[in-house]
């Protein structure tokens, strides 16, 4: 019995979700499971390595314990309200309990059609499963709070979108699937009585130090809006791009999900885009910041009746506890900033060593990692050519380096090379190397994506034999637009 399931959100109202079985696939096969993250959670990854486990992982055989259903949501998709979305290609299997106590779902993705689907096929091509089972890996090894990835899986059938492709299951790890758009899903119809389930259901799962508040639901509240304000500043210290950030892609346990359209960036811009529908490009780089705290906004809407029975009164409960989200996600991205040139305790007078580099490097086409990742030398090295190198017009750095390395000598310059060292990876998920991993996938071969994954373990590591994955695309390599798989 690989899972130990007990299944909280299966035994919630009928509202909450539609029972559904997963629909089989011809001949599954293993592509990865993640023995680590097996072993964290009690499972028995010998068995998820068999053939059997080829067969409840694609969703052909139910495990022993498992309720599958698919949970219902709606939500804000690029700025419009879309009241009925829901697990249109995946399904919550069940929920394990780590040995620590903690409650995790296992979902699976492509696993069929659901009354979700709006007319889809319920399924996924291969790209998406290994896009997202790399990327999240990766996230979750440079520390980002985030869904994991606990297996792939070929499904031996073909899905058809713009040509038929080879298709896949991939079997997702999160706290739990509750999104911003489930609390949107019940105040669209005002459903008042489920709406207080959920929450009751979130604090306790999520937020327990919340039971026993005075006001419990602005606890929730505030809460929420805290572990969002961090996480979007993690993703921005990172050069991260999310892609996707409408309401029912964001968690409220406060962790990285739906990993579709997203990327890191090479060369740094503020308004860098790469998703393919993100046209008007609400979900850039520095908007992310904002866009944050509109959804927020948008999850603040829906707790107003729990928040006080008072409507203006419950609104204006509302709004301070939102006003809290631009103080704690500013001050985070500072603290990470800092952390990447090496300011152990920052002021607000070192932003502007943060904005100038950025600034500096929007306009030379600096690589974002590579010239983070370098600082630590170049100041090691009293060396400003190795970061010289990056930038369209070399001198284009030389006033603020020798700002920077001023600021530095005031402190203990050991401590600083440590701190970047900490705070800026050697190695990200590049897009090109994410997509020459998924194009050799497509012929069969697996190599490259199981190379790239273990490269990703050890982010913050220089290693020899994988000097390569440092590098910047070329410029025919370089990938302008991310898709999301649908």
């Amino acid at each position: 019995m690989p899972f130990r399931f007990d299944n909280t959100y299966a035994r919630l109202p009928d509202a909450f979700y539609a029972s559904v079985t997963p629909s089989p696939v011809s001949n599954p096969s293993i592509i990865r499971v993640n023995h680590d993250l097996a072993a964290e959670l009690g499972i028995d990854a010998a068995i998820l390595d068999s053939k059997e486990g080829a067969a409840i992982l694609s969703g052909n055989q139910l495990a022993e314990g498992s309720e599958p259903i698919a949970m219902a949501y709606c939500g804000h998709q690029f700025g419009g309200f879309s009241p009925q979305l829901g697990d249109g290609r995946a399904i919550l299997l069940g929920e394990v309990v780590r040995p620590d106590g903690v409650r995790f779902d296992i979902h699976l993705k492509g696993s069929g059609p659901t009354p979700f689907s709006r007319g889809g096929d319920g399924r996924s091509a291969l790209g998406p499963v290994l896009r997202e089972y790399i990327v999240s890996e990766a996230m979750a090894s440079l520390g980002v709070p985030t869904t994991r990835a606990l297996a792939a899986v070929v499904s031996g059938d073909r899905v058809y979108r713009e040509c038929p492709m080879a298709g896949g299951v991939f079997t997702r790890v999160a706290r739990s699937h509750v999104r911003i758009g489930t609390f949107q899903w019940f105040a669209a119809r005002e459903d008042q009585a489920n709406l207080k389930i959920l929450a009751d259901y979130v604090i306790n799962r999520h937020y327990p130090e919340a039971v026993d508040s005075e006001q419990p639901y602005l606890s929730l509240l505030e809460g929420v809006i805290e572990r969002q304000a961090k996480l979007i500043a993690h993703w921005m210290q990172l050069g991260f791009i999310h892609g996707v950030m409408n309401t029912d892609n964001m968690s409220v346990s406060g962790e990285t999900i739906d990993y579709g359209p997203c990327a890191f960036m090479d060369t740094f811009h503020p308004a860098k885009t790469f998703s393919s529908i993100d046209h008007q490009g609400r979900y850039a780089f520095a908007k992310q910041s904002s866009i944050g705290q509109w959804n927020l906004s948008r999850f603040a809407e829906t707790l107003l009746p729990l928040l006080d029975d008072d409507s203006p009164r419950a609104v204006l409960i509302a709004e301070a506890a939102l006003e809290a989200y631009s103080e704690i996600h500013y001050a985070e991205l500072q603290k990470r900033f800092f952390g990447k040139i090496g300011i152990v305790d920052g002021s607000q007078g070192d932003w502007a060593l943060v904005e100038t580099l950025l600034s500096t490097m929007a306009e030379n086409s600096a690589d974002f990692t590579l010239v983070f990742r370098h600082l630590a030398d170049a100041i090691e090295q009293d060396d400003i050519s190795l970061l010289e190198t990056f930038f369209d017009q070399p001198d284009a750095i030389t006033s603020w380096f020798a700002a920077w390395q001023s600021r530095l000598r005031q402190g203990d310059v050991d401590a600083a090379i440590s701190l970047m060292r900490r705070s800026n990876p050697v190695y990200i998920p590049r897009n090109h190397r994410v997509e020459q991993a998924i194009a050799a996938a497509y012929e069969g071969d697996f190599s490259l994506f199981h190379r790239l994954t273990d490269v990703l373990q050890k982010p913050f590591t220089p290693r020899e034999e994988f000097a390569e994955y440092e590098d910047a695309p070329q410029g025919d390599e370089v990938v302008q637009a991310t898709f999301c798989g649908t």
